[in-house]
């Protein structure tokens, strides 16, 4: 991302390049893409992405840090596309593939970790997209942070770390927590397991990765003037965009992309929420449950 914004002083105002002003006027007032390019063409400067790219780039002029951005621009592209969840799709895997100077937010892709339950016992998992009746929880961005969070969450809910798997057991004794008041006694039978897993999960549920809520791959459908866009997804999957329904009902068959979490997190809203035209490229008697 860009540095942080300064507050401009009353008298401080900033210019567009004069070698910037024609690629400002001939940007669209449409969603998409936009890239800065510098000196070295091969490696952008920064990324970005707005429902209206024209007047995004002309927003580019509010602090003195974007400005020296600027400065050291020598070529503006743009990408069309056909709304704003495009763009914010092409947005994210641009920046991890171009991996631009001054975006930090998005440049790599992460592996992250997941919980998952295992007779009522935590495991850390890499991240999946969850399949037919399993359930993950949260997305962490190492095993460590996966583990600090379920030793948060015992201390609010004097969980035992015993049956958590934090803390060796011992055969018949309580275990440290218990000792000292912050165990509810699970590890010795003053709490059923069952107590145990309940108070787990209800902890851990709010942080459930969702359920994918269709028995197929479906298409977002987005449009802008004459761009139209179909977003494949099939699990969470974002399997990529396509111009036309007719090649997006091929896309299921492409290769599947690894799951993403930033994906992931730009497809919940709409797709749950109800915030796109969703068209599902299932057959009506897939075999598969959501």
């Amino acid at each position: 991302m860009l540095p942080p914004r300064r507050a401009l002083r009353p008298a401080a105002t900033y210019r567009y390049p004069e070698h910037l002003r024609e690629q400002i006027a001939a940007a669209p007032k449409a969603p998409g893409v936009y890239l800065f390019h510098g000196d070295d063409d091969s490696l952008p400067l920064y990324i970005g992405k707005s429902v209206d790219i024209r007047a995004r780039l002309l927003a580019h002029l509010r602090s003195a840090e974007e400005a020296r951005l600027l400065r050291q621009t020598r070529r503006i592209e743009h990408i069309r596309t056909g709304g704003e969840i495009g763009a914010l799709l092409l947005e994210s895997r641009l920046i991890k593939e171009r991996q631009p100077l001054y975006n930090k937010r998005l440049r790599r892709q992460r592996t992250l970790c997941s919980i998952r339950l295992a007779d009522g016992r935590p495991e850390i998992v890499e991240a999946l997209a969850p399949g037919p009746g399993q359930t993950l929880y949260g997305l962490f961005a190492s095993r460590r942070a996966a583990g600090e969070r379920l030793l948060a969450i015992a201390d609010r809910q004097q969980l035992c770390h015993t049956l958590l798997g934090l803390e060796r057991p011992r055969p018949g004794r309580a275990c440290f927590r218990a000792q000292i008041g912050k165990c509810r006694g699970a590890c010795i039978g003053r709490e059923s397991r069952e107590e145990h897993a309940a108070r787990l999960l209800g902890a851990l549920a709010e942080q459930a990765i969702a359920a994918w809520p269709y028995p197929g791959p479906v298409a977002l459908h987005e449009r802008s003037g004459e761009f139209e866009d179909y977003h494949v997804v099939d699990r969470w999957h974002f399997l990529g965009t396509c111009a036309s329904l007719a090649e997006a009902r091929r896309a299921p068959a492409w290769q599947p992309r690894p799951f993403d979490a930033d994906s992931y997190q730009i497809l919940l809203r709409p797709i749950l929420g109800g915030g796109a035209a969703i068209v599902p490229l299932f057959r009506a008697d897939s075999p598969h449950t959501p």
